[in-house]
């Protein structure tokens, strides 16, 4: 099988509209109905939503968590909207940020394991979860996972989806793409 993985020279939003591109291509390609998509204040979910607009793949757009940050950055407006549209907003715990959880420090180790692939595939992981944990996605069902660095997107994978007390059951399939660490 040959595969491509586009590489990005930097992280960052400047990559949204390539990696928004790269995700059509393999969902139209596969039996792909759903992006889970990570969006803190709507941006990258507004750009998303344009570019599957023509097609049938719903978004499970999933911002930061209430109680990260002073106030929640999402644009309630555009949740409404991305709703009305037939995706889903979904605000759920940060499972990586939950440090000394019931005395362990698994999440930080995790999470700082998973940063050695980019800090987009760490968010991948954790919004997978996140969305399997709320029912937006069942176990076991492929679907493809969009994250970023900071802001946008730079990450894309095809990943079997699993709840976060199953994580072993979790499978990255294909790296769509990813920005090359320095």
């Amino acid at each position: 099988m040959d595969a491509t993985i586009t590489y990005f020279e930097e992280t960052g939003p400047a990559n949204t509209a390539a990696v928004l591109a790269l995700v059509k291509k393999r969902a139209a390609a596969g039996d792909i109905g759903k992006i889970v998509l990570a969006s803190t204040r709507g941006d990258t979910a507004r750009q998303a939503s344009a570019a599957f607009a023509d097609t049938s793949i719903k978004l499970i757009v999933i911002p930061h968590q209430y109680g990260f940050g002073e106030r929640v950055q999402f644009d309630m407006d555009l949740a409404t909207e991305l709703e009305r549209a037939g995706h889903r907003v979904h605000w759920a715990t940060m499972l990586f940020h939950t440090d000394d959880l019931y005395g362990t420090h698994a999440p930080s180790a995790l999470a700082n394991m998973l940063r050695t692939f980019g800090q987009g595939m760490k968010v991948c992981l954790e919004i997978l979860l996140m969305a399997a944990d709320g029912g937006l996605v069942e176990r076991g069902e492929q679907t493809i996972v969009v994250a970023g660095s900071g802001r946008g997107a730079d990450t894309a994978i095809l990943a079997t989806a699993s709840t976060s007390n199953r994580l072993s059951e979790v499978r990255i399939h294909e790296i769509l793409c990813k920005p090359i660490l320095r």
